[in-house]
């Protein structure tokens, strides 16, 4: 079921100008996601603590040539948060995909091309794992597979990482600590390294804010502890038996905890046959630091043929 939303705020009309509003019901969660453009599909998904604004300073332009999705996650910003369950299924990145799978068919788009950042970027994964003849491409922002980085902890991530397993503690622990304050909490989780929260726009900041309510806290937490058990035995069982068929560009920070402490080419390639990418001067938000180099990048990936539309055309891999 979709239903579009012709009001939106005039915050949402300065970040997002010229998208259109819907909620979509996949059966497993209500999902708030936004339209614009013509051309081929593109996908994309937020990270942890955003919202689909994240990509506010690529997503007008790409519309220009491209059908541009955006969609807040299951538990996330203006979506639904459904229950989780006993073993947290509900937040495991399948489920995730499945919705977004569901969004993109009720928009009539089949096959597309699939952007995430963060904790999007770990859902376009399994989407990609999953459902190869529907992804045609995947740019993952500032991740390294969840199985690499389970299996690679160091001290240095660790440390900046904390919140992987602080989230995951049973529940309400981490829920009552993190609602105590939830403005610090966001403004302290958002000034990556002391980055700096200059990056983000006040519009943005104000609707990160605003969706940061105990409800999406516990969503969040529930992200996580699905991500350290099932994800992580799905993964286990899929490593080294199945791969990312399509194109897949990485891109992340030079000044964030995955380029300080992983190598992402080489932990992609774990996982698929055609991986480009680079790290670009940015801390762990790179469409919103540097919408300048995350934008064309995202364009010259798009541009490439994938593995299947190559096989139809009778081309052979390159």
């Amino acid at each position: 079921m979709l239903d579009r939303l012709d009001a939106p705020s005039p915050e949402f009309a300065r970040l997002m100008p010229g998208f259109t509003r819907h909620r979509i019901d996949t059966g497993g969660a209500v999902i708030n996601c936004v339209t614009a453009g013509s051309g081929p599909a593109l996908l994309l998904i937020h990270g942890n603590p955003l919202t689909l604004v994240s990509w506010h300073k690529v997503a007008p332009a790409l519309a220009r040539d491209f059908t541009v999705v955006a969609m807040d996650l299951r538990g996330y910003g203006d979506s639904s948060k459904p229950n989780g369950g006993d073993d947290h299924a509900a937040y495991t990145f399948r489920a995730m995909g499945e919705d977004a799978f569901a969004v993109m068919e009720a928009l009539g788009h089949d096959r597309f091309a699939v952007a995430g950042h963060d904790r999007g970027a770990r859902v376009g994964f399994r989407m990609a794992l999953d459902r190869p003849e529907r992804v045609t491409h995947l740019c993952a922002l500032d991740i390294v597979p969840t199985h690499h980085v389970l299996n690679n902890i160091t001290l240095g991530w660790a440390q900046e990482s904390y919140h992987w397993f602080f989230m995951a503690q049973k529940a309400p622990f981490p829920e009552n600590l993190i609602g105590a304050d939830l403005d610090y909490y966001m403004r302290y989780k958002l000034n990556k390294k002391g980055v700096g929260l200059e990056i983000f726009t006040a519009d943005a900041m104000a609707e990160y804010i605003r969706c940061a309510t105990r409800e999406q806290i516990h969503s969040v937490c529930e992200d996580y502890r699905a991500t350290i058990t099932l994800d992580l035995a799905m993964d286990t069982a899929d490593f080294g038996r199945r791969r990312i068929e399509c194109p897949v560009l990485v891109l992340w920070g030079s000044n964030s905890h995955c380029g300080r402490h992983f190598r992402p080419i080489e932990a992609w390639r774990e996982w698929a046959d055609d991986v480009t990418g680079e790290a670009i001067p940015t801390g762990h938000y790179p469409a919103e630091h540097r919408p300048d180099l995350v934008e064309p990048a995202l364009r010259a990936l798009l541009a490439r043929s994938s593995a299947p539309e190559r096989a139809l055309a009778g081309v052979g891999a390159p």
